[in-house]
């Protein structure tokens, strides 16, 4: 326990920085390259605002093809065009990029299913008055889906964060590389369980932050 103690300022702390800046970023960019995602499937599906099948298909075959990939091999196999874009594959900095391309799919998934969950009357009813394309998207599809999306974001979330553990496996840093550095290869059952507390705290912050907003905007 007192080495637990000593390995909290020097070791433990700076691995949860690393850990909320991989989050906080790859859950940004991943949140608005879904968002562009999103919208444009709910507008060009086959019942959309505007069809386009060709386009419609591109983008649904994208999303579902890069969400069959589990997260550490996709983290993997990214490597060449992390150095590509970072110059280096190692860190939390580079690990946003694959961790963002893992999460934009799913997030783009979540957000154009709690768009479609719109009642269809209410979309009709704006037609109805005249309202063009992005109004209805922006001004009452968004405005019925908000409290639908930020549950699903708040999911997002959590599989994001699960998704920064994995790659502090292969050199992101960040608490997953200290309980597989300090907690399963040096046998430091102490060390393990308190990284799980630690993640067991963030997805419980999360998942109460989530619930807080659902309540507000329901």
């Amino acid at each position: 326990m007192t080495r637990l103690f000593e390995y909290l300022p020097r070791i433990i702390w700076p691995a949860i920085v690393a850990t909320l800046k991989m989050l906080s970023a790859s859950l940004i960019i991943g949140t608005l390259v879904g968002f562009v995602i999103a919208i444009s499937l709910v507008l060009t599906n086959p019942s959309g605002l505007s069809p386009n099948r060709l386009i419609y298909r591109f983008l649904n075959g994208m999303v579902d093809a890069i969400r069959s990939f589990p997260a550490i091999i996709l983290i993997v196999a990214l490597t060449p065009l992390t150095r590509f874009i970072i110059g280096t594959s190692v860190g939390w900095i580079a690990a946003v990029v694959p961790l963002s391309i893992a999460a934009f799919p799913a997030i783009a998934r979540l957000i154009e299913h709690s768009l479609l969950e719109v009642d269809k009357s209410v979309i009709l009813a704006a037609k109805s008055f005249g309202a063009s394309n992005q109004q209805i998207i922006f001004k009452v599809m968004f405005v019925e889906a908000t409290p639908s999306i930020v549950s699903n974001m708040t999911f997002a979330s959590i599989q994001l964060l699960a998704n920064t553990t994995l790659a502090g496996a292969v050199g992101a840093g960040g608490l997953g590389a200290v309980a597989l550095t300090y907690g399963y290869q040096r046998f430091d059952d102490a060390m393990m369980y308190a990284i799980v507390v630690i993640l067991s705290v963030m997805v419980l912050s999360l998942q109460f932050l989530g619930r807080a907003i659902y309540r507000i905007l329901k």
